[in-house]
């Protein structure tokens, strides 16, 4: 090494880059790879030269990063100077292997000005003056070694300690990327062609399919996204959805896994605190519930439960009673969900969150967990349960005589479908009185405006993923259509207890539709169909509003306690009230719960319609390139409204000239293209 004096020296002196001419031998970097080439002209800027391959290229002067200082013969044959290239640049890589600039870097990093010439730090490490070969190695060492200092401008820039302690921990990070890499691909590959691979075979498989994870839901704004691009590129699996079907081989998704879902911010599973909390409530006995001196025991009326075949989270029961005046008594009994879900509950502020209980083909995400939504708030045939019940005395035509409103204890004597309600209701005497009464409501309602607008529900049977089922049922019948008729009787009367008492409440309204196109309960499936395209948005308001649809003049709704965050405010504010502690939640509260419960059920409808629309297409896909039936419900001057006959989805295509179609004609169109997993049905006349 050189002494100090001879350092400073250096130091201090200039190196002039030496003109490029016809015969220099220069260094560039093409591809990442550095190459000699034999200048052989220069013309506006541009070098003319034959690199160490043998090929002609031009390259712009800046391209340039060193030029020899002897010129060299250009007179001998094109294959004795690729040779002569070849031999230099194999020395210059040879020679700079051998270099180890962190000596150097130690010694020159202290320096208050950090930038040097080339020749100055290798003549400094060669430790005398340097010929071409000794330059050009040094200036390849810097570039295959970044850690301590990096060629700028034809200057050579030493790091700091700190930039270097930055690069060493990048690097390593860059190492390990590629460790991962290498075997993340190796490993995907053994997952894809059905080879189990434990963690045990492979520390980082959880990290990784995470990695992937949350690069098919989130795309590029996931954090690990350009690495999984990187993993399965090299893997091999580059088709589309690959990423996808990787996870559903390595278990970490089902076949047909709610995407959707998972990149919403719908809570699934209960916070361990919520767990706890619903452990430790147990079932209230008769005395404790008979301890509030406002609640009456009911539990000898002949109530009973009417809901779907698989329904097992009860909220509402019914009774009848003929009295010996010849009016008749009806009693429509609500889960008393505000006996186990104070206001300053975890539960309560958890259901806020939710808002709403979610059903999917595959399965549903509660509002409440499971101990309270299928156990202690659900009416059990045989259990004793918290009611709120609405006590309606009405004359033999359906008019309302006298309604109460009461903390009751009831007992569920019977628990029945829709299916078997509506085989009994011509034979059983209860079930024949209410089915008077629903006639009856329906029809008062009917008076008053209300509009029946009821489209037959899609089922949808996925228990066999290669063959899904959709089939439509009246939503219509005696049964279904008597327990809404007695479901919207109690929420009107629970508006209008509200409403006379000037409580805030949470209301729901709704104007008149734009355009009225039916009336009466007899409507066609097409005229439903037309009417629901000119209804008017609904509202949701701390005060009360008429609700044009139903035919009232206010309307809240209190039925569903255990499935609705609205439904479990109004029963506190309720409950509250009529047992004579006046208001419980302020109408500022009630407009805050307002607006948390729009937020959370645009949520939620928007994750029903989709996931909705995901199976229709599973149903349609093996029907691609069929005709199938579907109804024209609207037609416009760029697009004609379509419903498909069997599964009643909606479609739309633009008007054919070749093909005229009028509202209400049935017309046979073509699943053209059907991708599920891309959302994609395309339809052609």
């Amino acid at each position: 090494m050189l002494s100090t004096v001879a350092y400073h020296d250096l130091r201090t002196s200039q190196c002039v880059k030496k003109m490029i001419t016809s015969g220099s031998l220069i260094e560039f970097i093409d591809g990442g790879r550095f190459y000699c080439g034999l200048v052989t002209g220069v013309a506006d800027k541009k070098i003319h030269l034959l690199n160490q391959n043998g090929r002609e290229i031009n390259l712009p002067e800046s391209r340039i990063l060193m030029t020899s200082r002897q010129l060299s013969p250009k007179d001998s044959s094109r294959e004795t100077i690729t040779a002569t290239l070849q031999k230099i640049a194999a020395n210059r890589t040879a020679l700079a292997e051998t270099i180890t600039l962190k000596d150097l870097w130690q010694i020159v990093c202290e320096e208050p000005d950090n930038e040097f010439p080339l020749d100055f730090l290798a003549e400094f490490h060669f430790g005398g003056a340097v010929n071409d070969d000794q330059r050009a190695a040094f200036l390849r060492a810097v570039f295959a070694d970044p850690l301590f200092f990096k060629f700028k401008t034809d200057k050579i820039i030493a790091h700091s300690p700190e930039q270097v302690k930055q690069l060493e921990t990048q690097l390593q990070k860059e190492q390990e990327r590629a460790q991962v890499l290498e075997q993340a691909a190796d490993n995907l590959q053994k997952i894809m062609q059905g080879i189990p691979v434990s963690e045990d075979d492979w520390p980082d498989r959880e990290r990784c399919l995470q990695w992937i994870r949350q690069s098919v839901l989130f795309g590029s704004e996931s954090e690990e996204d350009e690495l999984v691009r990187l993993i399965l590129k090299k893997a091999g699996l580059t088709s589309p959805h690959a990423d996808y079907e990787l996870l559903v081989k390595a278990g970490v998704w089902g076949p047909d896994e709610n995407l959707t879902l998972l990149r919403s911010d719908q809570p699934v599973d209960f916070p361990e605190h919520c767990i706890e909390i619903a452990g430790t409530l147990r079932e209230a006995t008769l005395e404790e519930l008979l301890a509030d001196p406002k609640r009456q025991d009911l539990r000898s009326l002949n109530t009973l439960t009417i809901d779907g075949s698989f329904t097992r989270d009860f909220d509402d029961a019914l009774h009848i009673e003929k009295k010996s005046d010849g009016t008749i008594q009806v009693g429509i009994h609500i889960t008393d969900v505000s006996y186990y879900v104070p206001p300053k509950s975890p539960l309560f502020a958890e259901a806020r969150d939710r808002s709403t209980s979610l059903y999917f083909p595959e399965g549903h995400i509660p509002m409440l967990p499971k101990t309270l939504s299928l156990d202690l708030c659900s009416l059990i045939q045989g259990k004793v349960r918290p009611t709120i019940s609405f006590l309606v005395t009405l004359a033999k035509d359906g008019t309302v005589v006298q309604k109460s409103i009461v903390p009751a204890v009831i007992e569920v004597k019977r628990q029945l479908s829709y299916r078997e309600a509506d085989a009994l209701i011509e034979r059983d005497a209860d079930l024949a009185a209410l089915n008077v009464v629903r006639q009856q409501l329906r029809q008062q309602r009917i008076d008053h405006g209300a509009l029946l607008l009821s489209l037959p529900d899609v089922n949808i049977d996925i228990r066999d993923r290669e063959h899904i089922q959709v089939y439509l049922s009246p939503v219509d019948t005696p049964a279904r259509n008597l327990v809404s008729e007695l479901m919207i009787l109690a929420n009107g009367i629970a508006a209008d207890y509200l409403a006379g008492q000037e409580a805030p409440g949470l209301f729901r309204s709704q104007p008149p539709a734009r355009k009225r196109l039916i009336s009466g309960a007899q409507n066609s499936l097409q005229d439903i169909a037309q009417q629901r395209r000119f209804l008017a948005r609904g509202e949701l308001t701390s005060h009360p509003k008429p609700h044009s649809g139903l035919g009232l003049n206010c309307y809240t709704t209190i039925t569903s306690p255990i499935r609705r965050f609205l439904d479990l405010v109004m029963q506190h504010q309720l409950s509250h009230m009529v047992h004579g502690r006046g208001i419980l939640f302020s109408g500022d509260e009630c407009k805050t719960f307002a607006g948390i419960i729009q937020q959370n059920l645009s949520r939620a409808n928007a994750l029903r319609q989709q996931r909705h629309r995901y199976w229709i297409l599973r149903y349609l896909e093996p029907k691609e390139g069929q005709l199938v039936n579907a109804l024209v419900v609207g037609i416009g001057p760029k697009r004609v409204n379509l419903l498909l006959c069997d599964c009643l989805f909606d479609i739309d295509l633009p008007p054919n000239s070749a093909f005229p179609v009028e509202t209400g004609d049935t017309v046979r169109v073509r699943l053209a293209r059907i991708k599920p997993l891309d959302n994609i049905l395309r339809v052609e006349w």
